[in-house]
Order: C-alpha cells, then structure tokens, then sequence
C-alpha cells in the first residue's frame, strides 16, 4: 500500500460519498479522495490521472445501470483495483460482481471499522468480501457463463451495450461517443457475436440478467 494513496469514491449520493470520505480520511489521513457523483465523472478522473490507486463504486448513478459500469472499468482500466460499494449486498450480485473482476464488496450497511478493514485490504493487494460470504458457492451456470461473456468485449463495445440498455438509437450512441454510425453498427454487431445473440433487444436482456436483483428502483 502507497503511504499516500489516492481514492477516488463513485456515487450520486453527496451526502454518502461525504460520509464515506470521512470514515476513509480517519483511517488514511494522508489519502488523496477525489468524488465522482456520475460513471462520466468516474472515467474523467481516471482518464485525467495515472496515480489512482482503488475506485469505490457505486453500482448505480448517472450513466449506468446495474454492473456493466463494473465490466467497463475492469477492461479499460485492468490496472486499478475496483471496490463495489452497494445497498444491494445479495449474494448472488456479489459473486456476479466477484466475477466480473471486483476486488470486493462493501456493503452500505457496513460499520466504520468494516469500511475501512476493507479498504486496508485492496490496498494491501488483498481482496474484501463480507463476512460469511461463501466465494467459493457455487453460482449460477447461466448467470456466470454471460459474466464470462460480458468480459471479452471491448472497452467500446462496453460503453456501446450500456448506451443500448437506456434505450438510444444507433445515430445517438455515435454522436455521444464521436463515432460514425458505421462503427456502432460494427460494435453491435461484435457485442450480438460474444454475447451468443440475435438482436439488440437480446443484447439488453442478457446485460440485464447479470444483474440479478438489482432492479431499475433499486436504491444502492
């Protein structure tokens, strides 16, 4: 762990993310913390940076839904170790995101102490998971073969299948990412090939599957 390490703590929450940055100041007191209240917020600063040593991350804000934020940045940002931080603390969203390459799981109902132990952790190069959770259950079949799936798209073709789940048209997907309407046909078209589907609409549903409880309303 870095004498001085550098945080950067994701969620729409300001009020959270200023509780939360305590509790870690308490524990780090010569810690960088930087906020990020959107998944765009998120990329910035890791884009800005290369000095960032742990992302806590929050499952849903602007710009994301569900886990796909988590397979984003585990492939464009492998290097950097990713802390779910979530309300939603179900088993099976927790092996998903184990799966998915999160280096743990902090649960919103956690204590001080836990948050920080946590952190101590992923910084050391360990891992976090909750107390009595079982890593090594076994999970759903069909759940783990679409996270193994989910994996080997590309940094794009990530931010392509998210903006496929809010529902935007192919001409609006490359206008926000300064693309040509060619490439995000030939990205669905790779997204459809790995993820073994026929449609957009299959595309979405399948993202969606890996998010098991986590549902639109879901607060996290």
């Amino acid at each position: 762990m870095t004498a001085s390490p550098c945080l950067i703590v994701a969620d729409d929450h300001p009020l959270f993310r200023e509780a939360l940055k305590v509790t870690l100041s308490k524990a780090f007191a010569q810690a960088e913390i930087a906020e990020a209240g959107s998944f765009d917020d998120v990329v910035r600063l890791l884009e800005a940076r290369d000095d960032i040593d742990l992302v806590l991350f929050d499952l849903k804000m602007p710009g994301i839904q569900g886990l796909s934020g988590l397979v984003y940045l585990r492939a464009q940002y492998p290097g950097v170790p990713v802390v779910v931080v979530s309300a939603s603390d179900e088993p099976a969203v927790m092996r998903r995101a184990l799966d998915l390459g999160a280096s743990g799981f902090i649960s919103k109902s956690s204590t001080v102490e836990e948050m920080q132990a946590a952190v101590a952790a992923v910084l050391g190069g360990d891992v976090w998971w909750p107390s009595g959770f079982e890593r090594a259950a076994t999970s759903d079949g069909e759940a783990a073969e679409l996270a193994r799936r989910l994996t080997t798209l590309t940094p794009q073709q990530v931010r392509v299948l998210m903006m496929l789940r809010e529902g935007l048209l192919n001409k609006q997907i490359a206008y926000n990412l300064r693309v040509s309407e060619a490439t995000v046909k030939a990205h669905v078209s790779a997204i459809l090939d790995k993820l073994h589907v026929d449609s957009r609409t299959q595309a979405v549903i399948a993202a969606s599957r890996i998010d098991g409880n986590l549902g639109a309303a879901t607060p996290t």
